[in-house]
């Protein structure tokens, strides 16, 4: 039975990215191959056209969470007992994606009405808790448990929040856990207002406000946390499959520094 949204501003920004990964996964040289986002987007009754979600943005968001995947498998490689907590997990079907054995236990965290939907679009799993709340609250981090290293995940979720909301949230979490490691998408100054001209993240009324210029600020910021890698810059094949508009415009950021690194990912042990 089709779901009606009942999304708007912030808590709609995960239909962009779940139409991105449904459309980039019904792409023949799909990498990311999420069939679980094209089975949710079938169940959604709303028409997502207006999102405006074109070809190079899907792309994009495929690969970022592609990375992310591969960065999760490989911590859960080494830590098979580990918690994993997906902050702003959106309709994001990553614990399938990722399939973790029964001895990891993997929380959900967002929006009470997007955790709904969720419920709505998605099938339970053993060992999989999905906590709905906001992820600048503090109550719902009792509900996680302290004696296992933790993987931390946040896709397309921090630049909405505050200035001082990120710093203050990851030092919660730092604090909450023995060991582990952050992964997120971070945007610079000037990617931030740029951004605000994207015609899918104007199309739901949400506002982009905080960015990472240099990672090591964020070392400064909350203490405990080290980067491990930086991953600012497209390879070749990935570009590959760009618009030749958009390729000639990664090729001009490469070519001017003052213009780079305006959007990368990265990866922070503590």
């Amino acid at each position: 039975m089709p779901s009606e949204i009942r999304l708007a501003g912030v808590t709609a920004t995960p239909l962009i990215t779940l139409l991105a990964k449904a459309e980039e996964s019904a792409m023949p040289d799909s990498l990311l191959r999420d069939r679980f986002a094209a089975a949710a987007i079938a169940r959604v009754a709303e028409d997502l056209t207006h999102l405006k979600v074109g070809h190079d943005m899907t792309v994009a968001i495929a690969m970022r969470a592609l990375l992310l995947d591969r960065w999760t498998t490989a911590f859960l490689d080494r830590h098979s007992d580990a918690t994993v907590l997906h902050l702003g997990c959106g309709l994001d079907a990553r614990v399938f994606r990722v399939d973790p054995p029964p001895s990891v236990h993997w929380f959900d965290v967002d929006f009470p009405e997007v955790i709904a939907l969720r419920q709505r679009l998605y099938p339970c799993r053993r060992n999989y808790t999905a906590i709905a709340a906001s992820i600048t609250e503090t109550t719902w981090l009792s509900q996680l448990p302290t004696g296992r290293p933790a993987t931390i995940i946040a896709e397309g979720v921090l630049p909405y929040l505050g200035e001082d909301e990120v710093p203050q949230l990851l030092s919660r979490l730092v604090d909450r856990f023995p060991s582990g490691e952050i992964v997120f998408d971070a945007y610079s100054r000037l990617m931030i207002w740029m951004l605000h001209f994207n015609p899918a993240i104007r199309s739901t009324g949400a506002s982009l406000r905080w960015a990472l210029d240099e990672p090591a600020e964020l070392e400064r910021q909350v203490p405990g946390l080290k980067l491990v890698e930086d991953r600012s810059h497209w390879s070749a094949s990935e570009a590959a499959r760009m618009s030749p508009p958009a390729r000639i415009a990664l090729q001009i950021l490469a070519a001017t520094p003052m213009l780079q690194p305006m959007g990368r990912l990265v990866r922070y042990r503590f």
